[in-house]
């Protein structure tokens, strides 16, 4: 077993959980349904989530390369698979306790725990991109800074979740045909 196995065993479990809980969250949304007011831009919220979870545990894959790994390295993976699992934990609102589950509202106060998980993941980028595949610094820090700022803008200014969620989505577009 190679380092890069055994460094990505840990990470694709965490990755693997975050994956899990947004599709079970989605299940039990769906045996949820009449108590549930659905909000397209928080399923769209949703959808970016689970693509930045599939789209780290497929640029792991480039890490491959690096014959020689340190803790480092390793604790900044699994930070930013935490800050994942984070985002997918709050992306969705939970069925508990019955009444009425409203999507909207739901990113517009305590879904921001999902934004502020992946603001903490887009800060640990520039040391993925700098340090493991040494890419070139303006690139490797403004991308991570576009999507910094929207997840402030997200954080700080709640009602323009839906703006957000569009322009979010677009930027996630954009991020996953660069590293695809």
């Amino acid at each position: 077993m190679t380092q890069h196995e055994y460094v990505f065993v840990a990470i694709s479990i965490i990755l693997g959980l975050a994956i899990t809980r947004l599709l079970h969250t989605m299940g039990m949304l769906i045996r949820a349904h009449r108590d549930v007011s659905f909000h397209w831009s928080t399923a769209l919220w949703a959808v970016c989530v689970l693509s930045y979870a599939l789209q780290f545990w497929w640029v792991g894959w480039g890490l491959r390369e690096i014959s020689d790994w340190s803790f480092p390295d390793f604790a900044v993976l699994t930070a930013g698979a935490i800050c994942v699992y984070g985002a997918a934990e709050m992306a969705l609102p939970v069925p508990e306790g019955g009444g009425e589950l409203n999507f909207l509202e739901h990113s517009q106060g305590l879904g921001r725990l999902s934004a502020l998980s992946l603001l903490l993941y887009f800060g640990i980028g520039p040391y993925v991109n700098i340090t493991m595949f040494g890419n070139k610094m303006l690139p490797s820090l403004g991308v991570p800074a576009a999507g910094a700022l929207l997840m402030l803008l997200i954080i700080a200014a709640p009602r323009t979740f839906k703006a957000a969620a569009v322009v979010f989505a677009v930027y996630t577009a954009a991020i996953l045909s660069v590293t695809a």
